[in-house]
């Protein structure tokens, strides 16, 4: 029963760290990216709505990527906390044998290890999936995100606008329009270009009212026919940005990438037959399967903070100092050893053996550091 409650006590104040932590990065790298994304409204005129929750649909992707790092910080920190409050020399004092302790982080990590295992593996390309849906069924809602002075906006594919001028009246001037789509002026098949002296936004900011203007439209045969004009409407409502509609590989399911993988033959998006494009999905999959087994190495390397030994002078800093260093360098290898684990089944093994197999040694080293040091 002691015990049970003393391993309670350990697990709550974990938990308390880990969610303080990661909610605390994640907010501080959401809002960087939300100030990002607003581009969506200023540059590609998407609505705020859209905007905001395109946002919000990141969120998984973030929680996916500071788990790691959140779980090395809230191990150091609850056993900094309870080495500074005495608790653990109390816990040594009373009987209570190290290595349990360890085997509860190892259980906790593996906890952790699930829960980006489940992240990573269905919510986070589920999340990214929707919001690369959102972008491309949204139509644009801001048009005069695309009229900016001195500045050629080419935010809808086919088209490019250019403004000299704005006044305090709103009213634009020296207005260019390259419709190369056919998207703006359905006169006939073939580019045209439109120019006028002025202009503004109709009420519904829908439509822009051109004054005292021409539309040069190139025809089929290469001819050109001009068509003068004292006033004329171009109607913006129903276009579409061009930004990325087509999900990416981190989009994709990972039922998808499994069947790709298993189906050489296949060769739809994100799972071509290029030996590039293969390569980009074994380094998905390594990624979301690969990256959550360092959780529990990492777990193991912060039980090294467990020793008491304090005879030595600034041992207790330096063995903080070191172990932050050990945990970062893993954290750093597994990030940048992903990238290379695609390139062929011995990189793919190398990077699974890694984690798994220093498991067993780490855990070794620690049952004889704390061989001698436990009381029972």
């Amino acid at each position: 029963m002691m015990n049970n409650r003393i391993y309670k006590y350990f697990f709550h104040e974990f938990i308390n760290y880990f969610l303080i932590i990661l909610f605390a990065s994640v907010s501080v790298i959401w809002t960087i990216q939300a100030v990002n994304f607003l581009d969506l409204v200023t540059d590609d005129g998407h609505a705020f709505t859209i905007y905001l929750t395109y946002s919000l649909l990141i969120l998984p992707k973030m929680l996916t990527k500071l788990i790691p790092f959140s779980f090395f910080i809230s191990a150091i920190l609850t056993i900094s906390k309870l080495e500074k409050d005495n608790e653990l020399i109390i816990l040594w004092t009373s009987g209570l044998n190290k290595i349990h302790i360890v085997n509860l982080i190892f259980r906790i990590s593996l906890l952790v290890m699930i829960i980006q295992l489940f992240m990573s593996c269905f919510i986070t390309p589920k999340t990214l999936n929707i919001s690369r849906t959102l972008l491309k069924n949204s139509e644009l809602q801001f048009i005069p995100s695309l009229l900016k002075e001195k500045k050629f906006n080419d935010a809808v594919e086919g088209l490019t606008i250019f403004v000299e001028e704005k006044n305090i009246d709103k009213e634009y001037k020296n207005i260019f329009i390259r419709d190369e789509g056919n998207i703006l002026t359905k006169i006939s098949q073939g580019s045209s270009t439109i120019f006028a002296k002025s202009g503004y936004l109709a009420e519904n900011e829908k439509s822009l009212i051109l004054k005292k203007g021409s539309i040069q439209k190139i025809e089929a045969n290469g001819s050109v026919n001009i068509i003068n004009f004292d006033k004329t409407s171009i109607n913006f409502s129903g276009l579409s940005t061009k930004s990325i509609v087509e999900p990416k590989i981190q989009e994709t399911t990972t039922l998808k990438i499994i069947q790709c993988m298993r189906d050489k033959s296949k060769n739809k998006h994100n799972c071509g037959r290029h030996r590039e494009e293969r390569k980009d999905v074994k380094i998905e999959m390594n990624k979301r399967f690969g990256m959550p087994m360092y959780i529990p190495m990492i777990g193991l390397v912060s039980c090294f903070l467990l020793s008491s030994r304090k005879d030595k002078k600034l041992f207790l800093f330096n063995k903080y100092i070191y172990l932050i260093i050990i945990s970062l360098l893993i954290l750093i290898f597994a990030e940048i050893s992903v990238r290379y684990s695609g390139l062929s089944l011995n990189h793919t093994i190398l990077y699974y053996f890694i984690p798994i197999g220093m498991l067993p040694l780490i855990y070794i080293s620690l049952i004889k550091k704390f061989k001698y040091e436990n009381l029972n």
